[in-house]
């Protein structure tokens, strides 16, 4: 099963492919589609919706998994973030992918075994859970590539339970 895991923002959001066969997972790619601030709001969700089209028709994958919105003091920002959350489900939805969103704390508990961890914690895991090197950066792409962990750990108990994310 190979999965696209996204962290959406704005001005970065971060993607992440990996397949998971068994309990081993396999690094495909991961990366970052940037923003550039200067652009009016409206081009750069196109932008995220073009690049999410793309990395979605090359890659093929066959579910995604997003992190859901949570609650932000600042409404400015909460309200891009939706917005490039729809951008990116749309894109989503357009190629007919099953789509899982998981909270914060859910991602942390899957990956990290605690869902209070700190973003180091859950990085390092990320880490050693894919064999990778570093951890990635931005820190978008090693928060996607842990919502991608979080799916692979998490579907089996959807399905088995029936409950979506």
């Amino acid at each position: 099963m190979v999965i696209l895991g996204v962290d959406p923002g704005l001005a970065i959001v971060g993607y992440a492919l990996i397949e998971k066969q068994g309990n081993k997972y396999r690094v495909i790619d991961y990366g970052s589609i940037n923003t550039p601030s200067k652009l009016e709001s409206v081009d750069r969700l196109k932008i995220i919706h073009t690049d999410m089209v793309n990395i979605i028709n090359k890659y093929n994958p066959d579910q995604m998994a997003v992190e859901k919105l949570f609650f932000n003091k600042n409404v400015k920002t909460a309200i891009e973030v939706g917005q490039a959350r729809g951008v990116i489900l749309l894109a989503g939805s357009q190629a007919r992918l099953k789509i899982y969103e998981y909270t914060p704390l859910q991602v942390k508990q899957a990956v990290a075994g605690y869902g209070r961890a700190h973003k180091s914690q859950v990085q390092r895991m990320v880490k050693a859970l894919l064999n990778l090197n570093e951890i990635p950066k931005p820190d978008d792409v090693a928060d996607a590539l842990a919502i991608s962990i979080c799916h692979g750990n998490s579907y089996r108990l959807n399905r088995k339970w029936g409950t979506k994310g």
